[in-house]
């Protein structure tokens, strides 16, 4: 660095306390932590009740965690002042707001740290309290409540939406309680490919209602602006946006509705199973060795995969899993169809044909036929709208099943909805004034 001018070394600047209107005046290194010991640097001496000049009374101390320095957790020991009024008596302690909200026990430096790393750096909250030398309540509590004041209750965090996802979500594994939120997706980056996908909401509850409600409780000219939304099977998330979003698209997207064949194609795997053996598949079974390979897209097929299919279906005893995979593999080759309009000829023409033309004795055809023809509009309209796949929802989906790995587990929904939102809100703290 031969162009750069040195100054002074200045702890105060060092530990950026200078924006948080404090000045060390010493420091104490410890195994464990760093200690800094600091003065409020406005006097801060004119009464508050009746405005005459107070003087000196005497001091008291507050400890507050800092953002860390090292391995070490910084703790800060601030020296106020207490001035007492000599119109009035009236005493007060100087003002050290700048540093730390009220009653909080972490500086406003510590928070920002805090929540950077947990949207950045996507530390757990066990992390970041070790960092700051603090509880993990104390920590958990402080720095989600800066997350939401700063970030998550931003009122333009919503501006640009066009494309929604909504899924379900199950944010605990555990017997006792609701177990199932409903989670919203912003897939415009996507569709424009200006981005990933980004969590909005997440929603107590996964019905209809829990839904609508949202969407209810957005202004109407939020709702106006939203062209599609991308679904799975579930019939109440098809009402509520009929509902409360009359000139949006709703779109059954490839991911689910494969999804519905590949069930289909299971439960007659099993069902024949059964048939001809009594029994559930077991290794050797000619039915159960193939369940994998039953599931791989006709053109990706190795070989030897081809060889273990011929062999399946070369008699007449699996018919039926051979006319449920056919159907399974012409709905994969629809959608990839290099040319969108011929998929979508392609993937009509099997909707038809389960709606038509299936044999009693195929009970999961004709149970997939009823479900694609009563959602049909919303499957094929995939098709003119490119680009707007729930995938990037489920992909947000197993971001939030990492975080609740990461976090050993969440008991309060509250807590959990906005870590959540911090964790895959698509925020960039290093773009926000504040941060």
């Amino acid at each position: 660095m031969p162009d750069a001018t040195f100054t002074r070394p200045d702890l105060t600047t060092f530990t950026r306390l200078d924006g948080l209107g404090l000045e060390v005046t010493g420091q104490l290194l410890e195994p464990d932590r760093s200690v800094l010991a600091c003065r409020v640097v406005e006097p801060d001496d004119w009464c508050r009740r009746c405005g005459c000049q107070g003087v000196p009374r005497d001091t008291v101390s507050r400890e507050l965690a800092h953002e860390p320095f090292g391995w070490r957790p910084t703790t800060l020991v601030l020296t106020v002042r207490r001035y007492r009024c000599k119109e009035c008596s009236h005493v007060w302690r100087q003002d050290t707001t700048a540093a730390a909200p009220p009653r909080a026990k972490i500086s406003r430096a510590g928070l920002r740290w805090g929540l950077v790393g947990i949207v950045v750096g996507h530390l757990s909250m066990a992390g970041v309290a070790e960092g700051l030398g603090v509880a993990w309540n104390t920590a958990n509590d402080a720095v989600l409540a800066e997350g939401r004041r700063l970030l998550i209750e931003d009122p333009t965090r919503l501006d640009g939406v066009k494309v929604v996802g909504v899924d379900e979500h199950v944010w605990r594994h555990t017997r006792r309680g609701d177990k199932y939120v409903t989670v919203i997706i912003d897939l415009t980056p996507v569709r424009d490919g200006t981005g990933p996908s980004r969590l909005l909401d997440v929603v107590e509850g996964r019905s209809k209602k829990a839904f609508k409600d949202w969407l209810a409780e957005r202004d109407q000219a939020w709702r106006d602006g939203i062209e599609v939304v991308a679904m799975d099977g579930f019939a109440g998330f098809k009402t509520a946006t009929t509902e409360e979003l009359a000139d949006a698209v709703t779109v059954m997207d490839p991911f689910h509705v494969i999804r519905l064949a590949g069930d289909a194609l299971d439960e007659c795997r099993r069902r024949v199973q059964q048939e001809l053996h009594g029994h559930r598949g077991r290794k050797g079974d000619p039915l159960y060795t193939a369940r994998r390979t039953l599931h791989t897209g006709a053109d990706l097929l190795t070989d030897r995969q081809h060889e273990r299919l011929d062999k399946l279906f070369a008699g007449d005893r699996h018919v039926h899993v051979e006319c449920t995979w056919g159907i399974y593999q012409r709905m994969i080759s629809a959608y990839r169809h290099p040319d969108r309009a011929a998929g979508r000829v392609e993937m009509n023409s099997v909707i038809g044909a389960l709606a038509d033309s299936v044999p009693e004795a195929l009970v999961e055809l004709r149970k997939l036929g009823r479900t694609l023809t009563r959602r049909a509009c919303d499957v094929l309209a995939y098709f003119d709208r490119p680009r707007t796949s729930n995938g990037p929802t489920e992909a947000v989906n197993g971001r939030l099943e990492h975080l609740r790995g990461l976090a050993l587990g969440f008991r309060n929904l509250t807590n959990y909805i906005a870590r959540a939102l911090l964790e895959a809100g698509g925020f960039r703290p290093h773009l926000h004034p504040e941060l």
